[in-house]
């Protein structure tokens, strides 16, 4: 069995839902307290496992790839001013020579086509998928990733997909699975993937949550996908021929969600990871009591 060594971050999208502010800065590059959301995504992987990060990119994003990238300039000042606890940060978080790849999506063609853009450096081994936009914020320390690769280990292989509860009349805004047998402790086969079912043919109420863990022969599929809904190409469409010929699991994940791509999402990922800092915690929570109080 192949160890789950390389990640792909799709972060070619123009972030439409938060403009202004995305007019000239990447989505990802908004922060949650003081990181990018495409940071918290990044120390997901890495708390993984993950040896390797494709980024797949697109117009205007460059400044994603000088984030990840030394800035000597930054560090000598750091340096010489006496500030080394914020210099070791910089550093650790920095990731080293030969360990990340950017590609660019050159058209709006979707996920899939995405993932397909990252086929020649993924290769054929199996390879982690990361959507920047949904932050997974865990509760017993332990990184949705890195959930999902014990899964992949017990499980002796296979594919495996992120799942959370939503409410049973939110079904259509998600694609929701069916589950199987059992495997082990929130690891389930999956009997079926629906994209976007009404409550009423929901096979359940758990959603595809952004984070798989996939077997290169997706790539394959992804060549020959004709477009889907919306005119993309769909990465669920290519999941279920898949699906056909591999096991699929769902791995249902013990911790918070937040979509960051949508205002409400964002806001409360701020709250949330806040609240969770030492150093912010103590002086943040009073402050917000007080603004909810003012606000009765």
């Amino acid at each position: 069995m192949t160890h789950i060594r390389k990640a792909i971050l799709p972060v070619a999208g123009l972030g439409t839902r938060f403009l202004p502010a995305t007019k000239a800065v990447p989505k990802e590059m908004l922060t949650v307290v003081d990181r990018p959301v495409v940071q918290h995504v990044v120390d997901e992987a890495r708390a993984a496992g993950i040896e390797h990060i494709v980024f797949v990119t697109g117009r205007n994003k460059g400044v994603i790839e000088d984030h990840f990238d030394r800035q000597y300039e930054l560090e000598a000042t750091l340096s010489e001013r006496g500030k080394h606890q914020l210099l070791d940060t910089l550093r650790a978080e920095t990731l080293g020579p030969g360990k990340t790849s950017f590609t660019r999506q050159q058209l709006p063609l979707g996920l899939g086509h995405a993932v397909w853009c990252a086929r020649d450096i993924i290769g054929n081994e199996p390879f982690a998928l990361l959507l920047p936009d949904m932050l997974h914020k865990p509760r017993n320390g332990k990184s949705c990733l890195a959930q999902m690769v014990d899964a992949y280990d017990k499980a002796g292989g296979g594919n495996h997909i992120a799942v959370y509860e939503v409410p049973m009349d939110q079904t259509d805004q998600y694609g929701i699975v069916g589950l199987g047998d059992n495997i082990a402790d929130r690891v389930h086969r999956i009997a079926k993937m629906v994209e976007k079912p009404k409550k009423e043919v929901a096979p359940s109420n758990l959603a595809i949550s952004g984070r798989y863990i996939l077997q290169p022969e997706i790539f394959d599929l992804l060549e020959t996908q004709e477009r889907g809904a919306g005119g993309e190409i769909q990465l669920t469409d290519s999941m279920l021929k898949l699906a056909k010929k591999q096991d699929f699991y769902s791995v249902t994940f013990d911790g918070s969600i937040y979509d960051c791509g949508s205002k409400l999402g964002f806001l409360m990922a701020n709250v949330a990871y806040a609240l969770a800092r030492p150093d912010i915690a103590e002086t943040f929570r009073p402050e917000l009591d007080a603004l909810l109080a003012s606000n009765d």
